[in-house]
């Protein structure tokens, strides 16, 4: 199986102690966010390579050589500020990080992701342009991939509208990025793909690809993989993973975040996380049914 770490929070920001605690014990719980009773404990023998998706890959680079597993990181890198997103860390920490794992784990397997694309008064067309320009050349020879999407308007959205202050993007809006994305992209060595979305840009000089794809899942693993179905109406061509985290933990309280709702239960979690626990949030309790998971 490959691991997700994590759709659901930002474990290497925040969780970091934790998981490397459980890839020393050899395995890990998950709690069902769809019954909590349910726990699938998950044993790094079983594992075959980790996806690490973060905001902030700096509390984990030191651990790096310890890890003795295929790895692939998304690093999500957007131009957005304190307002939309007030706990994420200086952005130019952000890419020094970057670079070093780059360096690490070569640029083949670091993937940027520009994600979420939203336009507004503050962050309009051409704001966004300025952006992905500037961060396409900090990033020259330290990535090959850049992953879009755009914003979906998820309960936490709706919840800060009045913040984000978001305006529908226009099929003009779509080839304007479309194109100036593409240029820039290609000018510092990189392709860009969108992920998860409708319309792929593919007309505009985008790549048609996969966060995770089959291709290079099997690169990394020597394993062919099926594809996800958690939603084929998206027709998500990514490898099937298996998540680690839990919703309304992640503490960089994103106002477009679909993993995070309700920041007074995210502020709970927190508290109740325990580094040494095997759940990366609460720990276990006596009418838990603990089931291995294998793929």
């Amino acid at each position: 199986m490959i691991l997700n770490i994590s759709g659901r929070t930002d474990i290497v920001a925040f969780y970091t102690p934790w998981f490397m605690n459980r890839y020393k014990a050899g395995f890990l719980d998950v709690r069902n966010p769809f019954n909590v009773h349910l726990v699938s404990r998950i044993y790094f023998k079983n594992v075959d390579a980790l996806l690490f998706c973060t905001k902030n890959p700096l509390p984990i680079i030191k651990y790096l050589p310890e890890i003795n597993k295929p790895i692939i990181f998304q690093i999500t890198l957007t131009p957005y500020q304190k307002d939309i997103e007030p706990y994420v860390p200086d952005k130019k920490e952000i890419i020094k990080a970057i670079k070093e794992i780059s360096q690490i784990i070569g640029k083949d397997k670091v993937y940027i992701r520009y994600d979420p694309i939203f336009i507004s008064p503050k962050y309009n067309l051409g704001y966004h342009e300025k952006a992905f320009a500037k961060m396409c050349k900090l990033l020259n020879g330290y990535t090959s991939t850049i992953i879009v999407s755009f914003l979906d308007i998820y309960k936490n959205v709706l919840k800060n509208k009045h913040i984000l202050n978001y305006q529908p993007l226009t099929e003009n809006d779509l080839k304007t990025l479309g194109l100036s994305f593409s240029k820039s992209a290609r000018l510092n060595n990189m392709s860009v793909q969108t992920c998860f979305e409708d319309r792929n840009l593919v007309e505009y000089g985008f790549k048609k690809g996969e966060c995770l794809s089959s291709e290079m899942a099997l690169k990394l693993t020597g394993k062919t993989y099926k594809r996800w179905t958690a939603r084929p109406e998206k027709k998500c061509h990514c490898v099937q993973m298996v998540d680690i985290g839990f919703y309304n933990s992640c503490n960089h309280l994103c106002k477009y975040c679909y993993a995070n709702y309700d920041e007074t239960q995210v502020k709970n979690n927190f508290l109740n996380h325990d580094p040494n626990s095997s759940l990366l949030i609460g720990h276990l309790k006596a009418d838990d049914i603990i089931k291995e998971r294998i793929k």
